[in-house]
């Protein structure tokens, strides 16, 4: 009954711990690829805006692997971003679905205009 409780106010103890070991994962990671699989996790964080803690920790998981196999391989870290780092960031996290903070923003500015505008549409 208490970890319900602590969860509803803190968010998921199992995403938490899942998020601790992909850091622990990364941080074991041989340049350069921790440096650039930190520098993407940043990106995500920020540009991603992820609500849902699934999609996120998933995300994450999926991030490190691609860091860790790229580490067994040698695989040059140019060879996997390509030239625009920002460009391979936001395709790799557009291809997980989820909720976002301005989702909750979209639908109100949508409600907003529709208010204003006379009409009771979910659409503008």
């Amino acid at each position: 009954m208490a970890a319900q409780w602590i969860e509803a106010l803190t968010g998921s103890l199992e995403q938490k711990k899942q998020y601790k070991q992909h850091v622990a994962r990364l941080e074991a990671l041989p340049e350069p690829y921790r440096a650039t699989a930190k520098a993407l996790q940043r990106y995500f964080t920020y540009w991603a805006g992820y609500t849902d803690g699934d999609t996120l920790v998933t995300m994450l998981g999926d991030h490190i692997d691609l860091w860790e196999r790229a580490a067994v391989d040698g695989t040059p870290v140019r060879e996997i971003v390509g030239e625009d780092p920002v460009e391979f960031a936001e395709t790799f996290a557009r291809a997980y679905a989820g909720k976002e903070w301005i989702d909750k923003e979209r639908a109100r500015l949508v409600a907003a205009v529709n208010a204003a505008a006379g009409g009771g549409r979910d659409h503008v």
